[in-house]
């Protein structure tokens, strides 16, 4: 179930999911496991170096291979809240985690270098609502899409756990 909001400053998408409020936290907190379904359709993620804690650093590789691109993120924990809020900064940046100005990477003006993810979670007696709040990307980035993508992607992860 999906349940979308877009704005000229956020992305809000709602999801439930037939897991566990744990189970949904860790796909958020551990790299291993944030790398199984992160990313738009078509992308891996070879690198997910997260530090889940308030000041802590997380660096993201996304990549196409049939195109032989590589894009990086990184940013900071802001709060960490166990196991019902995330918050963490996003931009773009190089390898080594130097933030890298939107447009010099091809986005358009505008696009702002840092933005802000939030990551509510509610129980709901064994599956977990989620709402995700993408401050800083406007509904008509194809940044709504690609969490779209990578949620559909979650809920098919989650079927191979059980």
């Amino acid at each position: 179930m999906s349940d979308n909001t877009m704005t000229k400053d956020a992305v809000v998408i709602e999801r439930t999911f037939a897991a566990p409020i744990d189970v949904i936290w860790q796909l958020w907190t551990d790299g291993e496991q944030f790398a199984k379904w992160y990313g738009p359709s078509g992308m891996t993620i070879p690198v997910a170096e997260m530090d889940v804690r308030v000041g802590g650093k997380r660096l993201i590789c996304m990549e196409m291979a049939e195109r032989n691109m590589k894009m990086w993120f990184t940013g900071e924990y802001r709060e960490v809240v166990p196991p019902v809020r995330l918050v963490y900064t996003d931009s773009m940046s190089d390898e080594d985690g130097n933030v890298l100005s939107p447009q010099a990477m091809g986005m358009p003006e505008g696009h702002p270098e840092v933005t802000e993810v939030i990551v509510a979670l509610s129980d709901l007696n064994g599956r977990t609502k989620m709402v995700l709040t993408h401050v800083g990307i406007s509904a008509d980035s194809g940044g709504a899409g690609g969490w779209e993508m990578a949620f559909d992607k979650l809920a098919a992860y989650l079927e191979t756990l059980n």
